[in-house]
């Protein structure tokens, strides 16, 4: 009898590091008949989207509860995906006084003020809070990603060390691409300078994709192409992204919003969140947090406002704005649950089944920060999916929700921030 490999198995070159999906014909459930199978990991996602939401329709009727509840406009793109969402109302961080900050507290629920003296003090975030668990068992702790110039409305750092220092973010396509699949030996210019001339780390690591296929079963090989094909298709759209870095852009009519080139905006953020499915494939990291870009996501709609003046609006085109962007922001969650869904883990289940994601921000909407917007979903932390809960008292703190998550998925702590209970409504 063979034993198996570990479980751990990559293609490697001078250049390339890319670590492969969990496959049966390596181990991974070859002898499930006589064990039990593998346990899926639990992991975690946490997008924060800056500015608020558009507070007349994108927050679902508050007498509307459990299942029985109709998705507002700003939802709608969500419709196919309502049974496994669930919306929390009347939550909020009390210490939070920073109109301006949507992600510098969102995580932590900290004090500024909470040493004397100091103008600024921050503590752990929950999604590190995590990491210090899952970590252990992956490459990377936790992967944290942002956005150029950290766009208005989200403030500082999204993620917070123990220590209550900011953990690095990276913001770039590229550095998050090659910091997955590369050898980091290898500098960020000459990566950078490979994918322009179409140089993919797959090529570098053929030959052994090859020796890897011919012992592999059908359905493996099936998943290994599946998993590499994705793997190609990133990296055109980045090099697409980075042959347009040289194109100098048109001048628009005062009255034209300047249409998006390369991967600005949207198609940004679609490149993210499938780079998330692929590191959590790969096992590569178990949390992953995301600030993402406000002002070019509206910019890639054909919108010519930042995101704060966007955030004041009235009846008319801020308004519109505002709304455009909830709904862009649902289409690319609808994305990121069916990619979860279609990737399969090694038990029968999909990747959705073992995640917890959360999108949402400590900005309701303006500069108001009570009725935190935050959507819940995913298998992952064994939360009710499919209901609208609204919490009877208003001044519920949003570390209540994290407190649950983190238990649900297997981090097991009494409090977190200033919490005062797990919220049961939310537990299956």
């Amino acid at each position: 009898m063979n034993t198996p490999l570990n479980r751990r198995h990559f293609l490697r070159s001078s250049t390339a590091c890319i670590a492969l999906p969990f496959l049966e014909s390596l181990g991974f459930r070859r002898f499930a008949s006589a064990a039990p199978l593998p346990t899926m990991p639990k992991r975690m996602i946490f997008l924060a989207m800056g500015w608020g939401v558009t507070n007349e329709s994108w927050y679902p009727d508050p007498k509307q509860t459990g299942a029985d509840w109709i998705l507002p406009e700003g939802l709608k793109p969500l419709e196919k995906f309502q049974k496994d969402i669930t919306l929390v109302q009347n939550t909020y961080h009390k210490f939070s006084t920073d109109g301006h900050s949507g992600s510098t507290f969102w995580l932590t629920g900290a004090n500024q003020y909470g040493v004397p003296g100091r103008s600024f003090h921050n503590t752990i975030s929950v999604d590190q809070m995590a990491a210090e668990q899952f970590g252990r068992e992956t490459r990377f702790a936790s992967l944290t990603f942002g956005n150029p110039g950290g766009e208005g409305g989200h403030g500082g750092a999204l993620s917070w060390s123990r220590l209550g220092k900011p953990v690095s973010e990276l913001s770039d396509p590229v550095a998050v691409f090659h910091k997955l699949f590369s050898d980091e030996k290898t500098p960020l210019a000459k990566r950078q300078a490979d994918l322009k001339r179409q140089q993919s780390v797959l090529d570098t690591v053929l030959d052994e994709v090859r020796d890897t296929a011919r012992g592999l079963n059908k359905d493996d090989t099936d998943k290994l192409n599946e998993y590499l094909e994705s793997i190609r298709e990133i990296e055109t759209r980045l090099a697409k992204e980075n042959a347009w870095l040289i194109v100098p852009k048109l001048k628009p009519a005062k009255t034209i919003a300047e249409p998006g080139k390369g991967l600005g905006g949207e198609q940004e953020v679609k490149l993210m969140y499938d780079m998330m499915v692929t590191a959590f494939q790969t096992d590569a990291t178990r949390v992953i947090s995301y600030r993402q870009p406000v002002n070019s996501l509206l910019r890639s709609r054909g919108v010519n406002l930042d995101g704060h003046s966007m955030s004041h609006y009235d009846m008319g085109p801020r308004r519109q704005a505002s709304e455009t962007r909830d709904k862009c922001q649902s289409e690319l969650l609808a994305h990121l649950i069916a990619r979860l869904k279609q990737t399969p883990g090694t038990d029968g289940s999909s990747m959705f089944d073992h995640v917890s994601v959360v999108l949402g921000t400590n900005i309701r909407t303006t500069h108001m920060l009570d009725n935190c917007p935050t959507l819940l979903t995913g298998g992952g932390a064994g939360i009710k999916l499919g209901q609208h809960l609204v919490m009877p008292d208003a001044k519920t703190p949003l570390c209540n929700v994290w407190l649950t998550l983190l238990n649900g998925v297997g981090v097991k702590t009494t409090s977190f921030g200033d919490s005062t209970g797990l919220i049961e409504q939310l537990r299956a």
